[in-house]
């Protein structure tokens, strides 16, 4: 395919809980997908290497891939968080990274328990979540005037039945499966989990905080705070940029 038929934006989306709907956590009863629209120049010139420079710093190489929940429990590469000055200084460094960075962010939430009592039987969440976050991203592209040319969408693979159904509901939505009947001009990109994307952990690091927010907003969540302003259409209740459902 011809460069020019690509669009100059590439989107990564990450999660955070799971989908599944028989024994719900009841400490983070939820399902969140969040979706990171970069600008590629942006993304290339500015997002990937100040991570990268972070990770030199941090480890001494680059090989490092962040993880929330690693992080969060001090696990692996990151046990050496445990006090807790150095825990806040890798924390704060890294938040800067995210408020810095030039990226826009939608974002779908399911509350899995008034889902799960409100049909007889309930789709999919991730499905769900995918068909809410995809529409938004194609409106946020079309006020760009991006919207006609291919966008990747790029996410974790997560085993060979759930990436094969995965794939499946992507085409369906796409080929206007969606609230406007439109077909949207986008590609499904699956990266090893081992992946060391750039785009993809950012998606990581955003989602449970959004999730948190949505949980508990009454609860303290400076990560939250830093990303507010970074969502689609400027407001994180509107349903634009954060969709709730129910």
């Amino acid at each position: 395919m011809p460069q020019g038929d690509y669009s100059d934006y590439i989107v990564y989306v990450d999660e955070s809980g799971d989908h599944g709907l028989k024994n719900i956590d009841e400490n983070y009863p939820i399902f969140v997908l969040a979706f990171c629209l970069f600008h590629k120049q942006d993304y290339a010139e500015q997002a990937v290497p100040k991570l990268q420079t972070f990770k030199f710093q941090h480890f001494g190489h680059d090989q490092a891939i962040l993880h929330e929940t690693d992080i969060r429990r001090d696990r692996g590469e990151f046990s050496f968080l445990k006090t807790r000055t150095a825990k806040s200084n890798f924390l704060n460094e890294l938040t800067t990274i995210i408020e810095q960075a030039t990226f826009t962010l939608v974002s779908t939430v399911i509350k899995k328990i008034p889902y799960r009592q409100r049909y007889h039987d309930p789709v999919n969440p991730y499905h769900v979540a995918l068909g809410y976050g995809l529409e938004r991203v194609f409106y946020c592209l079309r006020e760009w005037q991006a919207h006609q040319q291919k966008t990747h969408i790029v996410v974790e693979k997560r085993g060979k039945q759930e990436d094969r159904e995965l794939e499946l509901e992507f085409r369906r939505i796409c080929d206007g499966g969606n609230y406007e009947r439109e077909q949207l001009p986008f590609e499904l990109v699956f990266a090893d989990k081992k992946s060391n994307s750039v785009g993809l952990q950012f998606a990581d690091l955003i989602a449970r905080p959004v999730g948190l927010h949505v949980f508990k907003p009454e609860q303290k969540n400076r990560a939250f705070e830093v990303i507010e302003a970074k969502f689609y259409g400027g407001s994180r209740s509107n349903g634009r940029g954060l969709k709730c459902f129910p």
